[in-house]
């Protein structure tokens, strides 16, 4: 693919979260904490965890675009492994629930409005790291995961694995929405 197509795309996935989360922020509370029941997450929940990742993934991103000698390259490659999590990642249509790592799981937090202006933050910080990353290889350019830090994975699939994780919670709000209204 296409480096530079591959970066376009992110982007507009990136700018279609930004539109769907701002939506959002006109939800009371109540609304944004409600639950299916006790170990399902809210709304907030779900934004919660992904600024967690966003925590982990973002600085680290950062760092390795500024700190970067290796070039542009016209073409991605992605790798078998960054292949298979960016993929998995992504919603099914019979959901295919993922154990959450204690420290990025939210479950029962104190949590309030902030958390989705963080979100938002987090999503802005990430549309000025892909367009960043038009300067660096997204080949040979290297992220931590956060399974295990032995394991990296590209710099253009990290960016699809993220962002693909975005979009799995975001399809888990829309479910957390319509079991809301038919409750």
């Amino acid at each position: 693919m296409q480096s530079e197509q591959l970066t376009e795309s992110l982007l507009e996935q990136t700018r279609q979260i930004l539109n769907q989360v701002e939506k959002l922020k006109n939800y009371d509370l109540h609304t944004l904490t409600w639950k299916e029941n006790a170990t399902s997450w809210s709304i907030l929940e779900c934004l919660e965890h992904l600024n967690l990742y966003g925590n982990f993934y973002l600085p680290q991103i950062e760092n390795k675009i500024k700190s970067s000698t290796a070039n542009f390259e016209a073409e991605f490659r992605s790798g078998i492994l960054g292949n298979y999590f960016a993929k998995s990642m992504l919603p099914k249509q019979k959901l295919n629930t993922m154990k959450t790592f204690k420290d990025k799981n939210p479950l029962n937090a104190k949590l309030d409005k902030n958390v989705i202006d963080k979100f938002m933050n987090q999503q802005i910080k990430l549309l000025e790291l892909l367009n960043n990353s038009r300067n660096v290889s997204l080949n040979k350019v290297k992220i931590q995961t956060s399974i295990a830090s032995f394991i990296k994975l590209k710099l253009g699939d990290t960016f699809q694995f993220y962002i693909n994780h975005i979009i799995r919670h975001l399809a888990q709000i829309d479910r957390i929405e319509t079991a809301m209204k038919n409750a």
